[in-house]
């Protein structure tokens, strides 16, 4: 692979971060969808069903085409779920990024370019829950560059600016899906600090839950280029 250039953010990388995240994001329904799958009141639900229709119908074809349409039902619930989440993002921050990251206090967007073309992107900006803690946020890396190292870089970017910045720690939120990620994290010696579920009803029937993990630079010190 040619040699990766990781830059600051410029305004005509927009359209590439925006693709490049609402991919990175889209890629965990499937897994997400097993989740859903595996969780025992969904599996419940899918039992009764079965077993209802059944005894009532003394046939396997209407069970198993209910079963067929409520697992169809149930992977477009997910989809939803996460379109709405890419907008919600969109919305957020991800329209503006020179507004909500580069022209603000202790922030920044960087992305990560190969033969002139942006791979991969990592954003951070204060944590208004953690004082004195930098939140690393949109990290994401087209998978036909991913194995390459691209998002330890990243992250160690992300780790030089805040301690540069004068900032104790780095801080950052992943799902349960996500375990890829949770291993990168943990390698670049983040710890897991707790698990919880989001605080909305969909988050709650599925049991989706995220981590919160931090990287305590004042222990580690800079991180090493060969991690």
């Amino acid at each position: 692979m040619a040699a990766v250039q990781i830059r600051r953010y410029r305004d005509d990388d927009a359209e590439a971060a925006k693709e490049i995240f609402t991919l990175g994001i889209s890629e965990h329904v499937p897994s997400s969808f097993m989740h859903l799958l595996k969780q025992p009141p969904t599996q419940m639900l899918l039992m009764c069903v079965f077993c209802a229709l059944l005894t009532s119908s003394k046939s396997f074809l209407l069970p198993v085409l209910a079963v067929t349409l409520l697992l169809a039902g149930a992977r477009q619930f997910v989809v939803h779920i996460f379109n709405r989440y890419i907008d919600t993002s969109l919305r957020k921050d991800l329209n503006d990024i020179a507004g909500t990251y580069m022209r603000a206090k202790d922030s920044c967007f960087w992305v990560a370019e190969v033969d002139g073309r942006v791979v991969a992107t990592v954003a951070c900006l204060p944590n208004e829950d953690a004082p004195g803690c930098l939140e690393l946020k949109r990290m994401s890396v087209r998978r036909s560059h991913r194995g390459a190292g691209i998002a330890k870089a990243l992250c160690r970017t992300v780790a030089d600016f805040t301690r540069d910045r004068g900032y104790a720690a780095v801080v950052l939120f992943t799902s349960v899906v996500q375990t890829d990620a949770q291993k990168l994290y943990e390698h670049m010696g983040y710890e897991k600090m707790r698990e919880f579920v989001v605080p909305e009803l969909a988050a709650k029937i599925t049991n989706f839950t995220l981590f919160e993990y931090r990287l305590d630079l004042q222990k580690r010190g800079k991180i090493p280029a060969f991690c």
